[in-house]
């Protein structure tokens, strides 16, 4: 469903099925933007944006996920996420993508 908003603004987007495999491909690919959703097994998006967060603090995750209770938002906002967005409100998904697109990231690695 998000590939299909935002596939026009960039068409480069790489899915992952775990926190696991989200950390191996922010090494590889070095994204401006990732979004991640909480629910993972075995590792969770939390822990995964910490993984990145680590080694590349510039990193710009939105947490993306049904749980948006106000202590899962503050949790994720205090861990470094750029954004926390809930699943019925993709469309701002889409705005912070355009915003990245017109404001690239400071690279410092």
């Amino acid at each position: 469903m998000v590939r299909s908003m935002i596939g026009d603004i960039d068409p480069e987007i790489i899915e992952c099925v775990d926190g696991g495999t989200a950390v191996e491909a922010f090494e590889k690919y070095r994204p401006d933007f990732v979004l991640m959703d909480i629910n993972m097994l075995p590792i969770d998006g939390l822990t995964a944006m910490r993984a990145i967060l680590e080694k590349h603090p510039d990193a710009r995750i939105v947490i993306v996920s049904q749980h948006q209770d106000a202590r899962t938002r503050s949790t994720a906002l205090a861990m470094g996420a750029h954004a926390f967005v809930g699943k019925e409100d993709l469309m701002s998904v889409r705005e912070l993508i355009e915003e990245a697109v017109r404001k690239p990231a400071a690279r410092t690695d």
